[in-house]
């Protein structure tokens, strides 16, 4: 009885740690099968995610021009240095500094007494002279008579007919020297011989010049400038291509032109050196363009696009479309479903605010042009209101870039044609060139 009666009082001692161990047990195991339970739930599907808002547009196909990019530098098309070709002071000076000249205009008088004197010196002289020769023309007439009757010898007949042709000889030099002293004496009146803009006079008026030596001034025609470019030595093969087949169209444009290509001159590929640069391995060209607004300075700097061929019907996206990964450049494609469609494309040139898609995408297709970075493979999306797909983007030309306005380029290439070194920096660095 004594035994029963401790294993009783053990047990009421050990009731409440028991129960205490159950309680932590029970805590344990409970939030272990809410895990459970959770995690034998379904994923959230996409479906469950609410639609990205995008904005869209439609991939445009056009043709679009095939060119080099380069930067040239601007030179006068006629540079004249004027330089006094007779010695003497200058009296007057006949044009401002910076002038718009014409042909002809005069613009230094070089003190013209001692020219005028020596005309009308070379002037006396030649009546004089054609005064002795009619009189030497007539001696040896009548000798020649008398020679007939016997009348005189054959010595004083030649010796007259000598001094008849001397004296015609004399009257022919005389001739030359009033032509000089004349010419002498048109040069003391310095004129400008083109149409060009009178830069900084080199001498001021007062001053003592010699013949030939020395500059006065430098007039630069302006009207029509060049634009002087080289391109890669590995593009001459291109160049020298589509040049046979046509005279190559350029665009030529300042850094500091707000609207770029848009506001450029037209101009044609006018010169192509005979060599390549050894120290440079490039290749010097020149463009003609016209300047009648003077938009253009020699010196210059300026941006040249050189047209090489025109590509047909080449599929076009704006320049917010493409989008940049490890893998390459992609675009998001809405397929009918509206789900966004990751779609890998191969980048061309750069058209004004739009760019050339080579491969990837077909015109018509709708991509996203805004809101790429809430998307994923087959994301729900929803297009803003406002921003319905369009033919082309809001603001984009019928041609996103100016081109020449006379179209001489040929048509696109074969596949197999080598794509310009220009081109191909182009496409490295995300087909922004």
């Amino acid at each position: 009885m004594q035994q029963l009666s401790n294993d009783a009082e053990r047990t009421v001692r050990l009731r409440p740690i028991i129960r205490a161990m159950k309680l932590v047990l029970a805590g344990a195991v409970l939030p272990a099968a809410f895990s459970l339970s959770a995690c034998s739930k379904p994923p959230a599907g996409s479906m469950s995610r609410p639609p990205a808002p995008v904005t869209v547009t439609t991939a445009v196909s056009q043709d679009t021009p095939v060119y080099l990019d380069e930067i040239g530098k601007v030179t006068a098309l006629e540079v004249v240095t004027i330089t006094p070709q007779v010695a003497g002071q200058i009296t007057q000076r006949l044009f401002k500094d910076g002038d718009e000249l014409k042909v002809n205009q005069p613009l230094f008088t070089i003190n013209p007494e001692p020219y005028d004197a020596a005309l009308a010196q070379a002037g006396a002289t030649l009546k004089k002279d054609r005064a002795t020769a009619e009189n030497a023309s007539t001696n040896a007439e009548r000798q020649r008579q008398l020679l007939a009757t016997k009348a005189t010898s054959p010595q004083s007949y030649d010796d007259a007919r000598f001094a008849a042709d001397a004296a015609v000889a004399a009257v022919a030099a005389d001739q030359a020297t009033v032509t000089t002293a004349k010419i002498n004496r048109d040069w003391c009146d310095i004129k400008s011989p083109i149409d060009g803009r009178a830069g900084q006079r080199l001498v001021d008026t007062g001053n003592v010049v010699k013949a030939n030596a020395g500059s006065l001034l430098v007039i630069e025609a302006l009207a029509k400038v060049y634009a002087d470019f080289t391109v890669n030595e590995q593009d001459l093969a291109l160049v020298r291509q589509y040049m046979a087949r046509n005279t190559l169209k350029t665009l030529v444009w300042l850094p500091t032109d707000h609207d770029g290509p848009r506001s450029g001159h037209d101009g044609d590929l006018t010169f192509l050196d005979n060599s390549v640069q050894d120290s440079t391995g490039t290749i010097k060209l020149r463009a003609t363009i016209d300047n009648k607004d003077r938009h253009f300075w020699p010196g210059q700097f300026v941006n040249i696009r050189l047209v090489l061929y025109t590509a047909e019907q080449a599929v076009l996206v704006p320049l917010d479309a493409p989008q940049l990964s490890q893998k390459g450049p992609y675009v998001f494609v809405i397929d009918d479903h509206m789900l966004a469609q990751m779609r890998p494309v191969t980048l061309g040139q750069k058209q004004g605010d739009m760019v050339v898609v080579q491969t990837g995408l077909k015109a018509g297709e709708t991509v996203v042009t805004d809101g790429q970075m809430t998307l994923f493979p087959n994301a729900p999306v929803k297009i803003n209101a406002g921003a319905l797909p369009e033919t082309r983007p809001t603001g984009a030309p019928a041609v996103s870039e100016k081109l020449p306005s006379a179209r001489s380029e040929v048509a696109g290439p074969p596949a197999t044609q080598p794509v310009p070194v220009a081109l191909r920096r182009g496409l490295s660095d995300g087909g922004t060139r």
